[in-house]
């Protein structure tokens, strides 16, 4: 643990998802008078069950923006992981901070998550001490610009919020005012599928140097049941590597990520995708430079219109708008369960044994890296969890815990609304419910799976398909309502009732073999 001497006027807590020199919480800062409080927790690692790498990532990122810091002579009280004195809650190392070092103020930046919120709202009193907390100034849109702009609004789509986000940010707009291109997207264009093994650049990876050692060191002995594996470990750690791996990616894969950015290929986890999430959401990457670097690309010609529009399109709409949501519904928003689904996640989430060649790769790579792509989240492992129906709640928390760029402000819309559609429609307009043929016409996956795409009851047949009938023919009152389900709920009526009830009866065995409902 660093040491902090002398009198102590202000105390700014830095989490471990706001590694940003230009915070506002560290704005002003006065080095002979303030001092940074940052701290390891086991509480951090364990409210859920995490992924081993995305601790690693969490501590040394932090290890080295403390150091940073210190070589600014800036004065740091860095609580480590393997600290006899450590109280392994953000609280407790507040609490005991606070104690000796007795500063007149507490600063923290805006946190994103409502439990950690919940926790600092009493640090004032717990310390004596007043605090003050300041927005997170790394967003593009103020959260009370986005409560502005859902008020009065019947359901807020994200196209129309991106399309603003547009306009106000002047990004990929004519001078008329219209978008470039005459279209403001480009989704139809962007959904190939590879004819064969893609040739994409693998992304820019980084070996561990001697701290990022070290905390691998302290996570296995801290936590040696965390699942997947820390071999292998590359992730960018500092704003240095953050930068390099930007880019990296709009040099080699932004290119090709539009057309292909709903592909998937056996063992290949990454294609032409960014990887940058989890930069992003430590805060070693801005959104306003990330956005810069692929316009500028578009613009150099290494790019086309479609693969920038598409990459943009995830940083000032989607990941603006999931933040928003977030907060402007509160903490109750993660006890939704529109759809009153109860089951348990199948253990294959945390082990990747199944027969299922899609969900055995892209659980897979989520052990060995803590990864996977949006659509294999969505449309793979977010798809199956939806229409075998597992509880909400499990399937949040595993997106939460097991994947690198997990922060729950993102992870919680984007599992319990956009991908298990528990918020009844408030991220997306209908559930992103689908069989098997989606997934065997966006991959190879099939191609080497013991079960038929093209059956949806008898052996042989696809559990995708069996569990997605079963979803629509269960919930066909729910969505009845639902003009974007009216072509999905007619096809539903055209399965006779005889093969509906052998569907039930065949989604009911699957869904007991597989420990969802041990009824």
């Amino acid at each position: 643990m660093t040491r902090v001497f002398g009198d102590v006027e202000r105390l700014v807590v830095v989490l471990g998802d706001q590694l940003d020199m230009d915070s506002r919480a560290l704005a002003d800062f006065n080095p002979s008078r303030d001092a940074v409080l940052m701290a390891e927790v086991a509480e951090e690692a364990t409210h859920v069950a995490s992924h081993v790498q995305r601790t690693v990532l969490f501590l040394s990122a932090m290890r080295h923006f403390a150091r940073s810091l210190e070589r600014k002579r800036w004065r740091v009280r860095y609580v480590t992981l393997d600290d006899p004195e450590n109280t392994h809650t953000l609280t407790g190392e507040l609490v005991r901070a606070a104690r000796e070092l007795a500063p007149k103020a507490i600063r923290l930046a805006h946190p994103g998550e409502h439990r950690v919120l919940q926790a600092a709202t009493q640090w004032s009193r717990l310390a004596s001490v007043p605090l003050e907390i300041v927005p997170d100034a790394h967003f593009l849109t103020p959260l009370d610009d986005f409560r502005a702009w859902v008020a009065g609004r019947k359901r807020p789509m994200m196209e129309h919020f991106y399309r603003a986000q547009r306009k106000r940010l002047g990004i990929l707009m004519t001078p008329q005012g219209t978008p470039r291109g005459g279209r403001w997207n480009f989704d139809r264009a962007n959904r190939l599928r590879f004819r064969q093994r893609p040739c994409a650049r693998p992304p820019l990876r980084f070996a561990p140097d001697e701290v990022t050692r070290d905390v691998i060191r302290a996570v296995r002995r801290r936590f040696p049941d965390a699942y997947g594996v820390v071999e292998g470990f590359g992730w960018p750690v500092t704003r240095r590597q953050a930068l390099r791996a930007l880019r990296d990616f709009v040099e080699h894969r932004l290119g090709g990520f539009g057309p292909y950015q709903d592909a998937m290929w056996s063992g290949e986890p990454f294609l032409n995708h960014s990887l940058l999430s989890p930069a992003l959401n430590l805060k070693l990457l801005r959104p306003g430079e990330v956005v810069d670097a692929a316009l500028e690309a578009g613009a150099a010609g290494l790019a086309p219109l479609q693969s920038v529009e598409g990459f943009v399109r995830q940083i000032i709409g989607w990941r603006e708008f999931v933040r928003g949501i977030y907060w402007s519904q509160g903490p109750g928003y993660a006890g939704l369960n529109a759809l009153d689904q109860h089951g348990a996640l199948p253990r294959f989430y945390w082990n990747g044994e199944t027969e299922m060649r899609c969900l055995a790769d892209s659980i897979g790579q989520v052990l060995r890296y803590g990864y996977g792509h949006h659509i294999q989240r969505l449309m793979v492992t977010g798809n199956f969890a939806l229409i075998s129906g597992v509880h909400p709640r499990w399937i949040s928390q595993w997106y939460l815990g097991m994947y690198v760029d997990g922060v729950d402000w993102v992870t919680l819309p984007n599992a319990l609304g956009m991908v298990m559609h528990a918020d009844g429609g408030i991220v997306g307009t209908k559930p992103y419910a689908a069989s098997g043929r989606y997934i065997n016409r966006m991959s190879n996956y099939c191609a080497s799976c013991p079960y038929d795409p093209s059956q949806r009851v008898g052996a042989d047949a696809c559990p995708f398909n069996t569990l997605y009938w079963d979803f629509l023919t269960r919930n066909r009152r729910r969505f009845a309502r639902n003009p974007r389900m009216a072509m999905m709920l007619k096809n539903v009526d055209r399965v006779s009732a005889a093969e509906r009830r052998a569907l039930r009866t065949q989604a009911d065995r699957l869904r007991v073999k597989l420990g969802i409902d041990a009824s």
